[in-house]
């Protein structure tokens, strides 16, 4: 099976019992779960016989292995055509396995597995999508400005055989998806990942050029001149702090010919790096903001997969690029500039630059006339304050932001609907112009920047604000199928509000 363009996916084949040549450097992974009588194999269905059951289990019991939820253990078991068997544990059993839970054990499996290149599960017996999703994710590796002094000697994950009971074309199918959607998220990720010595606006925009026109999007790209000229005051003004220029990239995916479907806006915060311009951000863990375009991977990977998928919908991505530095012509606190659309806004922290750039894209957007507004960024330190690291905070229409953060959970990226209440927006009064760019106050930072953002979407759009600050990048260990560093949030997460809009309009 192929891979999205710009990162290479292990082939994966779907297969109903366990192969009996070609595997003998592979690892078979299985599931266990706890019981009161020590762990249980789990899904054993024709792929392992009573022996080699009996071995495995005889064995995890010896060790004095549990079950418990993310323990794996290496074993090697002679009757199997395998190289060895690694365990992983669910945790106790179920009568129904939350898709997310088998993502986490594959994505755990894998990093366990960090030097093996082919893996075979059984996994997938259980939730074939989920447990290809995971292996691929877990077995995420970037590596990319690594010399050979450092850099992996070997190729990784290359190749996975899932286990199933049904290999028909319907089951091939969902693993290609498998391999797709994950192959979008490890393409956010690279761009996440990627430093901002090498991927500033002109070279991010080339990027995203080349993997729109290879998906068959249509594209634009406005440098700086063409921004000024069309008066996007947001994107100019942070850009212009910088030697590097901002950039607009609109990437459309027109949807499956002869089906008329919803129009749906994508627009991601792509700030390329953030020093905080003249309100400079404290030196600790600056080097974080590499992850500032986090919004703008997650989209542009997203538009790119919905046209991979050939969804019948239209997919307009809007995506403000720039690089936001402190200098002699960067913009002042206290500066007044004019966003798109003609809204005067008072900067009083250049710091809050990524509502400033993302304005601009909203009405853009808005433009297009679409049905729905999906916006996702790196926004504000108050969204880790509220939620912490692994929870987006989702605001916007009341309707449309229940319904992302109920498929965001579905999904295991755990959105969560917050409020946008009517008095905030008192706090962004200014004395001169019509807007600041930030309150006066301490309190529901995350709040006033969706309430901010609300004031440039058009009348009749329904619209949601995904706050990614933390969850795009993990700066602590890794864990389940996240990686340290660029994690892809939320792809996944606006994909499937793209395919359930394609289904239920």
């Amino acid at each position: 099976m192929s891979s999205a363009p710009g990162y290479q996916a292990p082939t994966v084949t779907v297969s109903s019992s366990l192969p009996r040549k070609g595997v003998a450097e592979a690892v078979l992974v299985i599931g266990v779960v706890s019981d009161d009588a020590g762990p249980k194999v789990l899904a054993v269905g024709p792929y392992l016989d009573d022996d080699a059951v009996a071995a495995v289990e005889s064995s995890l019991q010896a060790l004095g292995a549990t079950g418990g939820e993310g323990q794996t253990h290496r074993l090697v078991v002679a009757s199997l055509p395998v190289a060895s068997v690694l365990t992983v544990g669910l945790g106790k059993a179920r009568d129904e396995w939350p898709a997310d839970t088998i993502r986490r054990a594959a994505g755990t499996a894998a990093r366990a597995l960090d030097k093996v290149a082919t893996v075979v599960t059984s996994l997938s017996a259980i939730d074939l999508e989920a447990a290809v999703e995971g292996l691929i994710l877990g077995a995420y590796r970037f590596s990319d400005f690594r010399s050979a002094k450092t850099a992996p000697t070997d190729a990784g994950l290359t190749a996975i055989t899932a286990l199933a009971a049904d290999t028909k074309a319907a089951a091939k199918a969902e693993a290609q998806r498998a391999v797709d959607i994950a192959s979008a998220v490890a393409t956010a990720r690279d761009f996440v990942n990627t430093p901002p010595s090498h991927l500033f606006p002109d070279e991010f925009a080339k990027r995203a050029k080349a993997l729109g026109e290879e998906a068959g999007l249509e594209v634009e790209v406005l440098d700086d001149k063409a921004l000024a000229k069309a008066g996007y005051g947001g994107i100019v003004g942070v850009g212009k702090g910088s030697s590097r220029p901002p950039r607009l990239v609109r990437l459309i995916h027109r949807g499956a010919k002869g089906k008329k479907g919803k129009r749906v806006a994508l627009v991601g915060k792509g700030i390329t790096f953030d020093t905080g311009g003249i309100s400079i951000k404290p030196a600790a863990n600056m080097h974080h903001m590499t992850s500032d375009m986090g919004g703008a991977a997650a989209v542009i990977a997203t538009v790119v997969l919905a046209a991979r998928q050939n969804l019948p919908i239209e997919v307009i991505a809007t995506v403000p690029m720039a690089e936001n530095m402190p200098s002699s012509t960067a913009q002042r606190p206290g500066d007044v500039l004019t966003q798109y659309g003609g809204i005067t806004v008072e900067v009083l922290n250049t710091d809050a630059e990524g509502r400033l750039i993302l304005a601009d894209a909203i009405v853009r957007a808005c433009e297009d006339d679409p049905d729905y507004l999906i916006e996702t960024s790196t926004l504000t330190g108050a969204q880790t304050v509220a939620l912490g690291s692994r929870t987006p905070g989702v605001m916007g229409s009341d309707e449309f932001r229940d319904r992302v953060a109920t498929l965001s959970q579905s999904v295991g990226e755990n959105g969560w609907a917050m409020p946008l209440p009517e008095e905030l927006k008192d706090d962004l009064k200014s004395t001169v112009a019509d807007l600041a760019n930030v309150s006066g106050s301490r309190y529901a930072g995350m709040l006033v920047a969706g309430t901010y953002l609300r004031e440039f979407v058009a009348d009749g759009v329904q619209w949601s604000h995904i706050d990614i600050a933390a969850p795009a990048y993990n700066t602590g260990g890794p864990w389940g199928y996240t990686p340290k560093g660029g994690t892809g949030v939320p792809t996944r997460t606006m994909f499937a509000v793209l395919e359930d809009i394609a289904v239920n309009g």
